[in-house]
């Protein structure tokens, strides 16, 4: 049994689909429909542009999610039918590229979404007043007693759990800060600072939350034709009122990656393919479980590892 998963913020790259725009025809209708939406050339700034400017989250937002809709979409060209996969899942923001990938949401109104989700993330918080950093050699217990330990008037929240030695924290960069040097002096082999332009699932995301809640309430959802394992139960859904809340839920809470996962292989998943561009998700899923393949699929030429 297969899987598949889809990335989320900082897989991204100049020239990411690229070679699948110019070689398959339904990737290159996934970007113009993605353009169109937007009013804009966004698949020019993924395919030419300044990374500077691909990386701000109104952009990378949508333009993960088109990449790997681009890419699925000539999966499905070739013979592959998502209906063969048990579960879809993706991280933060690749959760609505799974949501579009099983039929759930229209892909013009996921870019739409999207982009709308980068802008509030990012009007939520002032520049330099939120920060998050990954702990790395830490488990969860282990980083929850330190959150303890650190709170205070400021925030500092556990964003990502992410796999067994490798949790994210977002909050109030002072908080974030100290943070990282507790870490250190608890046994953390690493504490880093994430170069990403807010604290993205904490608190300080509320405004961002009770403005997608308007949007996310009048979206359009139909049933997945296969289950979703949402980030913030890491537990399969079909149930789309279930969804709606989980979407919204999601932009404050954490995401479950390594229970996703550990769920994944509790249900008889033998392989998972990532589906966009970058490896973040293989290599987090190869350090969370064994024996469960792993499998990326972001160039033309990886095509071929996906049997029909």
């Amino acid at each position: 049994m297969i899987s598949l998963v889809f990335p989320g913020q900082g897989s991204q790259y100049i020239g990411m689909g690229k070679d699948f725009s110019n070689n398959f025809p339904i990737a290159n209708e996934v970007y113009n429909e993605v353009d169109e939406v937007l009013g804009f050339s966004l698949s020019e700034l993924i395919f030419n542009g300044q990374i500077e400017e691909l990386t701000l989250t109104k952009n990378a937002q949508p333009a993960i999610m088109a990449t790997s809709i681009a890419i699925l979409k000539t999966l499905e060209k070739e013979g592959f039918n998502i209906t063969k996969s048990k579960f879809v899942a993706g991280h933060s923001l690749g959760e609505y590229t799974a949501l579009c990938a099983s039929g759930a949401i229209s892909l013009a109104d996921t870019a739409h979404i999207l982009k709308m989700r980068g802008i509030f993330m990012q009007e939520a918080v002032s520049v330099g007043v939120g920060a998050m950093a990954a702990i790395i050699g830490l488990n969860l217990d282990k980083v929850k007693t330190l959150v303890a330990e650190i709170k205070g008037n400021e925030i500092c929240e556990i964003a990502n759990d992410n796999e067994p030695n490798q949790v994210v924290l977002s909050g109030h960069k002072i908080a974030i800060e100290k943070a990282c040097v507790k870490a250190k002096s608890l046994g953390a082999k690493r504490a880093v600072l994430l170069p990403v332009s807010a604290p993205f699932h904490c608190s300080l995301m509320a405004s961002a939350q009770k403005n997608m809640t308007n949007l996310i309430s009048e979206l359009n959802i139909e049933k997945p034709i296969v289950p979703l394992i949402s980030n913030v139960t890491s537990i399969p859904t079909q149930k789309i009122e279930e969804i709606r809340k989980n979407l919204i839920n999601q932009i404050t809470g954490r995401v479950r990656w390594r229970e996703s996962i550990l769920f994944m292989k509790k249900s008889g998943i033998q392989k998972v393919y990532e589906v966009g561009p970058g490896r973040v998700l293989c290599n987090l899923i190869r350090r969370i479980v064994d024996n469960v393949e792993q499998e990326n699929i972001s160039k033309v030429e990886d095509l071929l590892k996906l049997g029909n």
